[in-house]
């Protein structure tokens, strides 16, 4: 008998995601195969509350939390030590995560590979990765969704949201160059930032440093979304919007767009050597709306 089969109608689960922005989106398509299987079950995901506004809306969970709620079965998705002490402490009958967690003789239940659970070799995407737990638990196999954010988007004429920054500098794409992007658009351009981002270089442009839930809104009614590999692409792949993400060290098999039009550039030797017209060809290649309907 699967660990799902074991709970009654009605139990608790208890998703351990914490962050970041990425892996909460990437998590969703896991969270909706457990939720279309188990519609009974009461889901909360323990999130840090910066992160929290990307489950807003969504029919999958019944609630975010920053810290460990009563639970039948905690799933720990993230790993990282805070995760485990939550986990630990949970007290909950059932305790599964993933067997490579450092740490995890906590759990009740290890979870083995996603190559295993999905009976493939190759290299997975952590949408896979996320959802094979779901399999693992007893949601039968399937084909796994796209990312599942809910927004309302602005009204008015089209525009491409530019995110030209990223986590660290070597996967960040030079300022001047996203500047270059901007000028050849046949959007008008809007250039995306966080809290702590320099936007200086790009005030000749409409900029946007606004709250996640405001941010949600602005790409899910973007017709192209252009940047470095970050968060706000998953973002829009979760919207469908067709999307060029600009890969430098970072793995594209792992953290591609999943399941929207893309194109993906990469450069493992340094961002400098993907080029203007490299980029240029890649918006050409994609289909997306230059006006609205």
């Amino acid at each position: 008998m699967n660990l799902l089969d074991r709970l009654p109608p009605g139990s608790r689960i208890a998703v351990i995601r914490l962050r970041s922005l990425g892996d909460s989106v990437l998590s969703t398509p896991a969270l909706a195969l457990l939720k279309r299987h188990r519609p009974d079950l009461k889901i909360s995901v323990i999130v840090e509350p910066r992160f929290a506004e990307i489950f807003d809306g969504n029919p999958d969970i019944n609630e975010t939390r920053d810290s460990m709620t009563r639970a039948d079965l905690v799933l720990n998705l993230h790993g990282g030590t805070r995760s485990m002490l939550l986990t630990a402490l949970s007290r909950a009958k059932f305790r599964a995560g993933f067997a490579h967690h450092r740490y995890r003789f906590v759990y009740t239940h290890k979870i083995p590979t996603a190559q295993e659970i999905l009976g493939v070799s190759r290299r997975v995407h952590t949408a896979e990765h996320l959802a094979s737990a779901m399999f693992w638990l007893g949601v039968p196999q399937q084909e796994i969704p796209r990312a599942r954010l809910f927004a309302t988007p602005p009204q008015g004429k089209s525009y491409a949201i530019i995110h030209p920054f990223a986590s660290s500098p070597e996967k960040t794409w030079p300022a001047d160059r996203f500047i270059e992007i901007a000028r050849s658009l046949p959007l008008e351009p809007i250039f995306l930032a966080g809290p702590t981002d320099d936007l200086e270089p790009f005030t000749h442009f409409q900029t946007s440093r606004e709250s996640l839930s405001i941010t949600k809104s602005l790409l899910s009614g973007a017709s192209l979304f252009i940047g470095n590999d970050s968060g706000p692409a998953h973002i829009a792949a979760a919207f469908g919007v067709p999307v060029v993400v600009l890969f430098g060290p970072s793995d594209p098999v792992t953290w591609a767009p999943w399941r929207t039009e893309s194109q993906v550039l990469t450069s493992p030797e340094g961002m400098n050597r993907i080029l203007t017209d490299q980029v240029l060809g890649a918006v050409q290649a994609l289909h997306f709306e230059q006006a609205r309907s």
